[in-house]
């Protein structure tokens, strides 16, 4: 596990001026971040030690601190705007009591010489957190899914390349090796063209309903919990269930499009080789908010959403039909016709604790190589825009074209008038 000792020195900070220090400190206090500080990219030493602090400290961020290895990594600092939720962090890791506590992200960025920052808030509030991140000089792992729109991906993508920072996304699969293994099968033609490729009916957000306002736990900031969204007032089903709610998430819970849909469809990307792309066409197979729904690739590979949901994490992967045999790619395993496609594949990886052990090292060994990580910021954009693709289509109930070029619907402005939304003011995205 790791230890918050702090060394004498840290990986990126060792040969920072007062200056720039400073310039840190006026990029976290403007709004605008007009002028971001920028730390020049340096390469790690194999020894040296990655200094990193947590943004959200909800359930996903302990049940990390509790079963997961940081390796080289160490924490120093952890920001959440709900001091209980801070609590019970310091309570599931040994380290824990003596990490520093920050209401502020802000504060926590401008005061802490972090390498690195692991974004675990609520969809909604995560890509600016982010950017405010990246453009300090710091290092990310964000949590899936990456963002609440195209356009938020669009950006932070661009501030990633910018400011030549890592920006690792929590979609795991990507750095399990008999994931890689697997994808590598099939993006290499093993399994012949690739024809179909078959997924669970993954579904979307629901709109909330206002309802009457319930009296705001002590110590939460509610104000800077809602973020880019509308001030409402507080309800423990948008607080504790915001993941199921379109303003918040894009349909995070479990068979949610953006929850394991998100896993499930960048598991697609990678075995078809179309990380850095995305499909020409999304089709609403029926109707409805949960409708079936297909979408093809410029090669003529068809990905339908078809299978209803099972009670076990088959589903975060996918079936891949091929003219010369078929495999099914789930989380740390995969199944196919193909015998002799099976000898020399890597060991089956269980469930649970340590199978981010993979992910988690190769984020920090990035921070040290300047490499781009396996679920590096464009790879994990373009997944989840096609989970904001698929929402779009049910809501507008028609077929739709999209240029995975240009990232935009030709002839369609009411779709591209979904690819952003409007925010509250004071948390709008940085001009990057």
């Amino acid at each position: 596990m790791t230890s918050t000792a702090r060394p004498s020195m840290s990986i990126r900070h060792s040969n920072q001026t007062r200056t720039q220090i400073m310039n840190r400190r006026d990029v976290v206090k403007s709004a605008a971040l007009a002028l971001p500080y920028i730390a020049a990219p340096t390469v790690r030493g194999a020894n040296d030690r990655a200094i990193l602090g947590f943004v959200g400290v909800g359930n996903r961020a302990r049940w990390m601190l509790k079963h997961e290895d940081f390796g080289v990594g160490r924490i120093v600092a952890m920001a959440d705007i709900n001091p209980a939720s801070m609590q019970l962090a310091a309570e599931v890791h040994p380290d824990g009591p003596k990490w520093t506590r920050y209401a502020d992200y802000r504060k926590m960025l401008e005061k802490e010489k972090l390498d690195g920052v692991f974004v675990e808030t609520p969809t909604h509030a995560r890509v600016l957190i982010c950017l405010h991140a990246v453009m300090a000089g710091v290092d990310v792992y964000a949590e899936k899914p990456l963002s609440l729109t195209v356009e938020e991906g669009q950006v932070l993508t661009r501030a990633v390349r910018k400011y030549k920072r890592i920006l690792q996304t929590g979609t795991q699969q990507r750095s399990m090796p008999i994931n890689i293994y697997a994808s590598e099968l099939v993006a290499s033609g093993k399994f012949g063209k690739i024809e179909k490729v078959i997924v669970c009916n993954f579904l979307g957000p629901e709109r909330w309903t206002e309802q009457p306002g319930q009296p705001v736990p002590e110590g939460l900031d509610w104000d800077q919990w809602c973020n880019q969204t509308p001030l409402r007032p507080y309800h423990v089903q948008l607080h504790r269930g915001w993941m199921k709610w379109w303003d918040y998430d894009g349909g995070g819970q479990s068979w949610g499009i953006s929850g394991w849909g998100t896993h499930s469809l960048d598991q697609v990307q990678a075995a078809l080789g179309t990380s850095l792309t995305g499909p020409v066409e999304i089709t609403p197979v029926e109707p409805g908010p949960n409708g079936k729904l297909a979408y093809r690739y410029a090669n003529g590979t068809v990905v339908s959403l078809e299978e209803p949901k099972i009670d076990n994490h088959d589903q975060l992967g996918a079936r891949f039909l091929g003219t010369n045999g078929s495999i099914q790619i789930i989380r740390g395993d995969f199944r196919t016709d193909r015998e002799d496609l099976k000898r020399g594949a890597p060991d089956v990886i269980k469930e649970g604790p340590g199978e981010n052990a993979w992910h988690l090292k190769n984020f920090i060994d990035c921070i040290k190589t300047r490499k781009k990580p396996n679920a590096d910021v464009e790879i994990a954009h373009r997944s989840t825009t096609i989970c904001h693709l698929l929402n779009i289509c049910r809501d507008l109930g028609r077929k739709l074209e999209w240029d995975p070029v240009a990232e935009r619907f030709p002839k369609d402005e009411e779709a591209n008038q979904l690819l952003a939304r409007t925010r509250r003011k004071g948390y709008e995205l940085p001009k990057v």
